[in-house]
């Protein structure tokens, strides 16, 4: 539930054999493109809006957006940039560019610029950025290490680097994240936990990850979001209109009344008057070239 799609990345390439993750992930999320972030929890936004103050975007400079979704981060960075300033995003799924796209024009910011590309091959001239934003994007890339070592180059001396991931979550929220692990493949199992050496269980972890692209002064802030539900049922429209579409994918229709009857329970365990409130650390790992 936590990390809504989760290709497991160790830092290592995959092999030709390897199903492709990347194709994967683009479809993944051309699926859930027009249901993404629309059921009125507030989660993504000010994830977001947090990542852009953090990396201190300054009007007039020029922000790359990695793995933009529908644009949460492009618009908050784009909004400090003003039009002396400009975004370009960037995302593997067409569907979510189209929705960024859309989202940039209705609000008028004709200097944001959005295209579909692989995060682990933006095409895009080095030196070119100011600043680079990836927010809940370096998990789901097969190889991590080799990404962040392509971004950086794409910043200019003293450019400012800054990416979000999770961290830990409260205990209701882990109780029902694992009643879907039953039903998932090893590739959709959460980074933290999946895999013992995974760079995603620690700050050192990412920090090291980050650190080896060669980058100076990394560093981490953590942060508790309180994410609130009215009831289940929006808890599941939540869930359905994220990456974890791909999980609910994986139970049998049969099965999906009894898990959803099980997560109900623990949820509701979870009120604190008129919500239910779940707790989730963000981690922003921070650095500059």
């Amino acid at each position: 539930m936590t990390a809504p799609l989760s290709v497991q990345s160790t830092g290592t390439a995959t092999t030709e054999q390897d199903e492709d993750p990347v194709r994967d992930v683009a479809r993944t999320f051309d699926a859930v493109a027009d249901d993404y972030d629309q059921s009125g929890v507030a989660f993504f936004a000010p994830i977001a809006r947090r990542l852009v103050g953090l990396v201190r975007v300054r009007e007039g400079e020029d922000v790359l957006d990695v793995g933009c979704g529908r644009g949460a981060v492009t618009l908050a960075a784009a909004a400090d940039t003003g039009p002396t300033g400009s975004v370009t995003a960037i995302d593997v799924s067409p569907a979510m560019a189209r929705h960024t796209r859309r989202a940039a024009e209705a609000a008028g910011l004709d200097h944001v610029r959005v295209e579909v590309t692989d995060a682990m091959r933006p095409a895009l001239p080095p030196e070119s950025f100011d600043v680079l934003t990836s927010s809940l994007v370096l998990f789901f890339l097969p190889d991590p290490a080799v990404a962040l070592s392509r971004w950086t180059r794409l910043l200019r001396p003293g450019g400012r680097l800054g990416a979000t991931t999770f961290g830990a979550q409260d205990g209701t929220w882990q109780a029902v994240d694992r009643l879907f692990h039953p039903y998932l493949p090893p590739r959709l199992l959460d980074p933290r936990t999946g895999r013992a050496d995974s760079p995603f269980a620690s700050d050192e972890g990412v920090e090291r990850l980050v650190g080896r692209a060669g980058v100076r002064d990394v560093r981490t802030v953590r942060e508790w979001l309180p994410v609130r539900f009215r009831d289940a049922e929006q808890w599941r429209s939540w869930s359905m209109g994220t990456g974890q579409r791909a999980m609910w994918g994986c139970v049998p229709q049969d099965d999906r009344p009894g898990l959803f009857e099980r997560a109900s329970a623990l949820l509701e365990g979870a009120r604190d008057g008129a919500d239910i409130v779940l707790q989730q650390e963000v981690r922003y790992t921070l650095a500059r070239v």
